[in-house]
């Protein structure tokens, strides 16, 4: 069996037991979270958040570049006012430059690409590089926005200043 059709046979069990289907679209806590999309993090068991609390946005690194039009969304439509920017220890991001991704991209596929991809080489720099990116936008109000870092090891968050 396939890992999607696997999906397929938990959602039914999860399904026949769902209660939560009356949660308001708004996130209760008024909280948007943008973390990496790792598979060692999951942030609704490592900041305490359930179903309806907080909006989270996943991408490689958890990179506020990739997020900013689900955070524009999320603050003028769904009445967001805080952001919490979580990044990890071990991440991927740390292995390898933009511009060698582009040539691997070239060489297997024989395409070129100027797509960004923000890979970084200091991690508690990129966390404060999203924060700055978030506070920065014309486009978000900047009411909190702080950085962590999620320690893959102890499932520990510490905040970046």
């Amino acid at each position: 069996m396939s890992a999607v059709d696997a999906f397929l046979t938990s959602n039914q069990k999860y399904a026949a037991g769902f209660t939560k289907g009356d949660l308001p679209l708004p996130p209760a806590r008024r909280v948007a979270v943008v973390a990496c999309m790792d598979a060692r993090l999951d942030p609704a068991r490592a900041l305490g958040l359930e179903e309806g609390d907080a909006h989270v946005i996943r991408n490689a690194g958890g990179r506020a570049a990739d997020a900013l039009r689900s955070l524009v969304i999320s603050q003028h439509l769904l009445g967001t006012k805080e952001v919490a920017v979580v990044h990890h220890t071990d991440c991927g991001m740390l292995t390898f430059k933009d511009e060698e991704l582009r040539g691997k991209l070239k060489d297997e596929l024989g395409q070129e690409t100027d797509q960004p991809f923000h890979a970084f080489s200091d991690l508690e720099q990129s966390v404060r590089d999203d924060v700055e990116a978030i506070r920065s936008s014309p486009l978000l109000t900047q009411e909190s926005v702080r950085g962590f870092i999620y320690d893959v090891r102890s499932g520990r968050i510490a905040e970046v200043s």
